[in-house]
């Protein structure tokens, strides 16, 4: 598949997700624990790589990020 975006990192609120969750006081697999909860099944493994801009991530899972996390969207995306 093409990419859209000519970089090496496959998404963009990565380092923000990492903010965030450090921030709040989570581990990933607690950040992982607790997307579980709003029917979100996100590995830690997969949080790590988000983090790290190695994976892509669904809009079902930024939305639920910024839930439990309490940040805004706007806030991951830096246009806060």
């Amino acid at each position: 598949m093409k990419r859209i975006i000519d970089t090496e990192e496959f998404n963009i609120i990565g380092s923000r997700v990492k903010e965030a969750r450090i921030k709040a006081g989570l581990s990933q697999k607690q950040l992982s624990d607790k997307l579980e909860l709003l029917a979100v099944y996100t590995c830690r493994g997969s949080i790590s790589r988000i983090e790290n801009g190695k994976r892509a991530i669904t809009d079902i899972e930024i939305d639920a990020i910024s839930k439990v996390l309490n940040v805004s969207l706007n806030y991951l995306f830096g246009r806060e």
